[in-house]
């Protein structure tokens, strides 16, 4: 249990000094936590809901922070180009994650075309259906693009590993609160990066 609480507080340190560095991104970060947290609530209600409140909102603000205002080239923070980082990413990395929302993009297309899935469901009726529809697909390919993750860590670095990078995902909401419910004040101050003293000190 030790050595599994040491890897995942290891992973989230490396997500954090890796990956989090712009102060908008840590903004958006903790709107996408507080929108999965709604999202895990709405699991127990309506799961189909929870999926597109989880892909729209909050996997919308988390990704655009990495795409779009995370920095990108050497890190000097940590001494490491982006190509290390990329390769030593446990979960997914920029390409994995491109080919992630190219699949989720894809599914809308899919489903509106092919309603009935070649008759492994009912053909949805009125928009409100096919939302609905939509949601259960996006939840499938949530917990189907963990599982499979978790199965190559499993074969690479071992089931903990594995075990340790999905217990991440699933707490990342609560820990993100945690860690940057700051940060929208120093946004507003004018601070675009975090000058991540802790780090540089660690």
């Amino acid at each position: 249990m030790k050595g599994f609480l040491q890897l995942l507080a290891t992973q989230r340190w490396d997500d954090h000094r890796y990956y989090h560095q712009s102060r908008i991104n840590q903004t958006l970060h903790l709107i996408s936590a507080i929108s999965f947290l709604v999202a895990y609530v709405w699991l127990f209600i309506d799961p189909a809901v929870s999926a597109l409140i989880g892909w729209c909102i909050s996997m919308g603000t988390r990704q655009s922070g990495h795409f779009f205002f995370e920095p990108r080239g050497f890190d000097h923070v940590n001494n490491a180009t982006d190509a290390h980082k990329e390769a030593i990413k446990v979960g997914y990395n920029m390409q994995r994650k491109t080919v992630l929302i190219g699949v989720w993009a894809g599914i809308p297309a899919v489903l509106w075309f092919f309603p009935s899935l070649g008759g492994l469901i009912e053909p949805a009726v009125g928009f409100a259906g096919f939302l609905h529809d939509l949601g259960w697909a996006w939840l499938m390919l949530g917990v189907s693009g963990m599982l499979f993750r978790v199965l190559q860590l499993w074969l690479r670095d071992g089931l903990v590993v594995g075990l340790a990078w999905m217990t991440k995902i699933l707490t990342d909401p609560f820990h993100d609160v945690l860690m940057y419910w700051k940060s929208p004040f120093y946004l507003m101050r004018g601070q675009l990066l975090d000058p991540m003293e802790h780090v540089r000190s660690h």
